[in-house]
């Protein structure tokens, strides 16, 4: 509490130092309107409509809510997506994940109960969703 100068400038270079490589979080409660940028993993568990670029890891929280673009490393997804998630390694969707729109990723896992309708594009290959034959009715 009563730390000298010397004391809180090393202290205070220290939480810069250590934040800038650490996780930003966007809340429960938070909504944004725009898009997002960062160097660093992100965990989103409020709602984005825009886009996401990340050099890191995206894990969208069971809450957490996507309308857009999401372009990042690896992903974690147990949220809802809706738009395009370009995921260079591996994306990982749970069980509680919605998930709607096109894909691209080098890895998948999809949990069982996961809802998964997309386009997906994996490792060069493009697979689309077949569609039904029309069922003639009387």
């Amino acid at each position: 509490m009563f730390a000298n100068k010397k004391e809180n400038d090393v202290m205070s270079t220290n939480n810069r130092e250590a934040g800038s490589a650490g996780i930003n979080n966007l809340g429960v409660s938070t909504s944004i309107n725009g898009d997002i940028t960062t160097q660093s993993d992100i965990r989103l568990d409020g709602e984005l409509i825009g886009n996401l670029k990340c050099t890191g890891k995206v894990i969208l929280g069971p809450k957490g809510r996507v309308k857009g673009e999401v372009i990042c490393e690896n992903a974690v997804i147990e949220g809802s997506v809706d738009g395009l998630l370009k995921v260079k390694d591996h994306l990982h969707v749970k069980e509680s994940a919605k998930i709607v729109g096109e894909i691209s990723t080098q890895k998948l896992t999809v949990q069982s109960g996961a809802m998964f309708n997309v386009k997906c594009d994996m490792g060069g290959q493009t697979i689309a969703p077949k569609t039904l034959p029309q069922v003639k009715t009387a």
